[in-house]
């Protein structure tokens, strides 16, 4: 007859030893599983590493277009502003007689005077680079930050009422 307490003892240690190799497999599990997530997380890591990359570049070139045509249309708006300055001062010019005649000489002095200027203005703005027109933009605004401002506010309200009317 077989002993009972034999029996059980085996029992017991074919239970560890069951448990013990159950555990030593859910660590190799783990472990595999760690690795993985690990490459898994190294792949994606790359990925948004080469996604951000090219992003980042394309960010550049697009930057660096945007200010091409900023500078493009600022150059352009210089040369138009001293086309219609030129233009302008021509007209008070040309229209300096007329002033002569109806309201006086001294007056038509005053308008050629006033052409003379806005059409020295005009060469002057011809001259600077748009560089040169920010400095001095910001050399009359630290001079005179308060008629900067009048300036700046009028010039609102002008384009204000200019566009609501549309």
């Amino acid at each position: 007859m077989v002993d009972p307490e034999i029996t059980a003892e085996a029992a017991d240690t074919a239970a560890k030893n069951h448990f013990a190799k159950a555990v030593e497999e859910a660590k190799a599990g783990a472990q595999a599983l760690g690795k993985e997530a690990q490459a898994r997380a190294d792949e994606y890591r790359g990925k948004f590493y080469d996604k951000k990359e090219g992003l980042s570049s394309d960010a550049k070139v697009k930057s660096d277009e945007a200010r091409e045509r900023a500078f493009m249309f600022a150059n352009e708006g210089k040369a138009k502003t001293s086309q219609a300055m030129t233009s302008v001062s021509k007209m008070i010019e040309d229209n300096a007689a007329v002033i002569d005649e109806k309201v006086g000489v001294k007056y038509g002095d005053y308008a050629r005077g006033a052409a003379s200027s806005i059409n020295g203005a005009a060469l002057r703005l011809d001259e600077k680079t748009l560089d040169e027109l920010g400095e001095d933009a910001k050399a009359f605004v630290r001079q005179s930050p308060a008629l900067a401002v009048g300036m700046a506010a009028a010039t609102g309200f002008f384009l204000g009422r200019l566009f609501k009317g549309k």
